[in-house]
């Protein structure tokens, strides 16, 4: 079989695994949301915590709940990762500086994952089991959370309640990540990723020398990362070591987790608003990106241009030979536009369009599909933008699902699409102006300046996948990087909320023959250019200078 077939047939098979879950695992999400029922184990959670699960919150006492719990997350996984040599199972390493412990606390609790260390030499088994596997259940169940509080904003009349963030999280963990954790983990582990306790071992190699092997618990770490689409890895090579990802049916699971929930949203979106012809067409813009940026990506790979790239027959530095081209652009454009992070190739060794595309990707605002919750929220807030400008266009006043787009409700969504490139650029900005942090590149010119942004976009959107050849374990990016992190993840959510609150007082407008229609293919085109209209006006200056000055080289 040719590469292209088997590159089409895996593309494929991912969308047809992909159809098959999009309905009942939507539909249920949706059940586990609306239910008024409680689990035994939830009701005996809510005992503990002292939780009224039948209470419903105003906005702002939902956010602070949601401020509160992460603010408490981040202290206790600093606490971990800085005393990590007092734990057991710690294999002797010692514990984090302040500011990595401040960087990969802030990364893990934000749903962002981005590592400046090698997990091997860096962290033992009770940091990584009690520390960042807990966080990537906690930190996705947050983005959950967040995303049903709008849907409920949107559906709720003269109302100042959003519901319980309590509730929320629980169910998110017990009833949605942790089943399909379970069972996914142990399909890893049949498909040959490591899950164990044992101690390094040294082995000797066919070469004679001798190399320490470690092994740990992977899978189990491994099926949330990409479920929950954070993407922190357990061993520095991520997705492309064979412990984490043993052969191609492991790694298109792997694909196939990462998206399985963004994906799924819709469908709970438009089971919950009650037009499930709205939740088509959120997954119609969101699978036009994805598909678009999909095409680049591979065309760029495939094509190899460059004349190192020509002379080897292939583009294939930095890519993991098991997997070859296909398989890796397959990954790299699914992991950048879920906001996952995970890895199987590395990102600097594509050629300046591909590395250019993935790096668009995590621009667009981390929407096609987007991470656990972020994605949808994120999605629905554009749509809430391109509704407004359809409404200038013909002189109406905007209105979404019955709820009309006012200063107030614009203002917050102009505040949310201006949060992320702030971090991002001004970031980006002060590591390029200095020598100091300049010294941390691989690379001189576009390609050092792709370097620096890759890394900013990849913490403002949460997403923690790297570019490599940026040496960014420094107070100034561990600093920097952790700020661009929180603003990405909290401001959004601040907004995100406040818009909730706003919509769910408003009364519902009726139905007339000037509304437009956000379900059809015209608003579904307009929803899809209102995005990449955003992200270009907004980063193709910096984009010029980087990545397209690398391509046009």
């Amino acid at each position: 079989m040719s590469a292209t077939a088997a590159g089409l047939l895996q593309i494929a098979l991912l969308l047809a695994l992909l159809a098959v879950a999009f309905r009942p695992l939507g539909d249920h999400i949706a059940r586990v949301f609306t239910s008024t029922r409680h689990l035994a184990v939830e009701r005996a959670f809510y005992r503990v915590v002292r939780v009224d699960p039948d209470a419903d919150q105003r906005w702002s006492t939902y956010l602070l709940s949601v401020l509160g719990f992460s603010a408490v997350s981040v202290l206790l996984l600093y606490a971990i990762l800085r005393l990590q040599d007092l734990l057991p199972m710690s294999l002797g390493f010692d514990g984090m500086a302040p500011d990595l412990a401040f960087n990969t606390a802030t990364s893990f609790v934000a749903n962002t994952n981005w590592q400046s260390y090698a997990g091997e030499s860096t962290l033992g088994y009770t940091a990584q089991m009690a520390g960042l596997t807990v966080q990537n259940f906690l930190s996705a169940a947050v983005g959950l959370a967040v995303a049903i509080a709008l849907i409920r904003g949107l559906t709720r009349n003269r109302t100042d309640r959003l519901g319980n963030f309590w509730v929320d999280l629980t169910r998110g963990v017990v009833r949605v990540l942790l089943p399909i954790a379970f069972l996914f983990a142990l399909v890893l582990v049949a498909g040959g990723v490591v899950q164990n306790l044992s101690e390094p071992h040294d082995v000797t190699t066919l070469g004679g020398a001798v190399q320490s092997l470690i092994g740990g618990p992977v899978a189990s770490q491994e099926v949330i990362k990409l479920l929950g689409t954070n993407g922190g890895g357990f061993f520095n090579a991520n997705s492309a070591h064979p412990f984490e990802n043993a052969n191609a049916l492991t790694n298109l699971l792997e694909i196939f987790l990462l998206l399985v929930i963004p994906v799924s949203l819709a469908r709970t979106y438009g089971v919950m608003v009650k037009d499930k012809r709205q939740g088509y067409a959120v997954l119609a813009a969101m699978a036009v990106l994805w598909g678009a940026a999909l095409v680049a990506v591979t065309a760029a790979e495939v094509n190899h241009p460059g004349t190192v790239p020509q002379a080897a027959g292939a583009s294939l530095e930095g890519k993991e030979v098991r997997f070859d081209v296909w398989a890796s652009a397959l990954f790299a454009n699914s992991t950048t536009g879920t906001s996952t992070g995970a890895v199987n190739s590395m990102h600097a060794s594509y050629t300046g369009a591909g590395g250019g595309m993935v790096m668009l990707n995590m621009m667009l605002g981390e929407v096609s599909p987007g991470g656990v919750g972020s994605g949808l929220y994120g999605m629905v807030v554009l749509a809430i933008l391109a509704v407004f400008l359809a409404g200038l266009m013909v002189g109406r006043t905007p209105e979404y699902l019955g709820k009309k787009i006012g200063r107030y409700e614009i203002s917050l969504v102009a505040l949310y699409i201006l949060a992320m490139p702030f971090a991002l650029l001004i970031g980006a900005a002060i590591a390029a102006s200095t020598d100091t942090t300049r010294s941390s590149l691989l690379n001189d010119g576009p390609q050092g300046l792709s370097e620096i942004l890759y890394a900013f976009a990849s913490g403002a959107n949460n997403n923690g996948s790297a570019f490599a050849g940026l040496s960014a374990n420094t107070e100034y990016y561990n600093t920097a990087l952790g700020l661009a992190m929180l603003i990405g993840r909290f401001t959004t959510i601040v907004l995100v909320l406040a818009l909730a609150g706003a919509l769910a007082r408003q009364r519902p407008t009726p139905v007339t023959a000037g509304t437009l229609p956000t379900h059809r293919p015209l608003f579904v085109g307009l929803h899809s250019v209102t995005v990449i209209i955003v992200a270009g006006l907004t980063f193709f200056p910096a984009l010029a200078l980087g990545p397209i000055a690398v391509a046009l080289a």
